[in-house]
C-alpha cells in the first residue's frame, strides 16, 4: 500500500497558517508529510518564505507524521550546518525525518552573493557537501577542503538513528548519478516515460531505498476554477531546468511565464476538478514504482482540499 503525504509549500502560506495545515491534514489520515526549503516564493503572488528548519521543529513536536525536507547545501548553507540541523531533528525524531539534497537554485542560492556555479561544479560540490554530512552524523571529526571547506568539524549530538539523505532529481542523468550515494530517490510528476527512465536510472546504477514522488496538482468545483488555480499559483513554475536553477529572482520568474499557456501549465500541474481522475492518475503513479506519493495542492486555501482528498481520493488510491 502506498504511502500517501501532504507537501507543506512554505512559498504559498505563512508558517503558522501551514503548522495547522499539516497538523489538520494528520487528522484528515494523510501518512507523513514533507515540505520546501526557500529563502523566496517563485513569484510575488506567492508571497511567503517561511524558515522551513524552525517549521519543522514545531511540526514533528506536534504530530506523529514522518517528515521530509528538500535543501541544498554548499552555498546559502555549510554543509556542517546541515549536518547538525538534519542530525538534531533526528535525534529528536528518530525515525520520523529525512533530507532530500540537491545543488540548489539561483532563486535561493544569490543571497550569498557568490557567483552562481555551472551544474556540474554545483554537483560536484553537493557530492562533497554529502561525504561531510554523513561522516559528521556517524560522529567523526571532520577537516575537508575543496569546492567546500570545513575545518575539525564535530556533531556533539550525532543521531543514533541516521536521518536517510535522498537525492532529488528532475533529470535521468542526475537520477543515475545519485545512484552512488542516495537512500533514496525522490522527483515530481512528468510524463510516464520520463519517470520510468529515471527509476530505470537510478535502479540499474544501485540505486537503493524507496521511490518518492511530489505531486502538484489543482483541483475545484469547476474546471476552469482549477485552471485558474493553477495559473495564479504556479503558472510561475512552469518552466523547465536548466532556466529553473538559473534564475534569480522571482520577478525573473514572473516574466518569463508572462505568457504560460495552458498546455505549459497542465504539463507541470495535475489539474482537474474530477476527483475520480485524481485518484486514477495518482494510482498510474503507484503503478510505475513509487513508494510515497506527496500531494501539493497548489493553491492556498488547504482546508477543502485535505477534506476532499481524504475522504475520496485518498482511500481510492491505497
Amino acid at each position: 500500500m502506498p504511502l500517501i503525504g501532504f507537501h507543506a509549500s512554505h512559498e504559498q502560506i505563512a508558517p503558522a497558517q501551514l503548522l495547522a495545515d499539516v497538523q489538520f491534514a494528520e487528522q484528515a489520515g494523510f501518512d507523513a508529510a514533507m515540505c520546501s526549503d526557500h529563502f523566496e516564493p517563485w513569484s510575488a503572488v506567492q508571497g511567503h518564505s517561511g524558515f522551513a528548519w524552525s517549521w519543522l521543529g514545531a511540526a514533528l513536536a506536534t504530530t506523529n507524521l514522518r517528515f521530509g525536507v528538500v535543501t541544498a547545501p554548499g552555498q546559502r548553507y555549510h554543509p556542517a550546518i546541515i549536518a547538525q540541523a538534519s542530525g538534531t531533528l533526528a535525534s529528536m525524531f528518530p525515525g520520523r525525518f529525512w533530507a532530500a539534497l540537491g545543488s540548489g537554485e539561483n532563486l535561493n542560492e544569490h543571497i550569498t552573493g557568490d557567483s552562481w556555479p555551472a551544474k556540474e561544479i554545483r554537483q560536484q560540490r553537493l557530492e562533497e557537501c554529502i561525504d561531510i554530512i554523513r561522516r559528521m552524523h556517524d560522529g567523526e571529526e571532520v577537516t575537508h577542503r575543496g569546492l567546500v571547506t570545513a575545518e575539525r568539524a564535530r556533531l556533539w549530538d550525532a543521531p543514533e538513528v541516521k536521518p536517510p539523505l535522498i537525492a532529488p532529481a528532475v533529470s535521468v542523468e542526475t537520477a543515475a548519478r545519485s545512484a552512488g550515494w542516495a537512500d533514496g530517490l525522490v522527483t515530481v510528476n512528468q510524463s510516464h516515460e520520463k519517470l520510468t527512465e529515471m527509476i530505470t536510472a537510478y535502479r540499474s546504477n544501485g540505486g537503493q531505498g524507496k521511490l518518492i514522488l511530489q505531486v502538484h496538482l489543482s483541483w475545484a468545483p469547476t474546471e476552469d476554477e482549477a485552471l485558474e488555480v493553477a495559473r495564479v499559483q504556479w503558472g510561475s513554475n512552469s518552466l523547465t531546468p536548466p532556466t529553473t536553477w538559473d534564475l534569480a529572482r522571482p520577478s525573473e520568474f514572473e516574466e518569463a511565464t508572462r505568457e504560460v499557456t495552458e498546455e505549459q501549465l497542465r504539463s507541470t500541474v495535475q489539474i482537474s476538478a474530477d476527483l475520480a481522475v485524481h485518484a486514477q492518475r495518482l494510482r498510474e503513479f503507484v503503478d510505475l514504482g513509487f513508494d510515497e506519493l506527496y500531494l501539493h495542492y497548489v493553491g492556498t486555501e488547504q482546508k477543502p482540499f485535505i477534506e476532499a482528498f481524504a475522504a475520496h481520493v485518498l482511500p481510492e488510491v491505497r
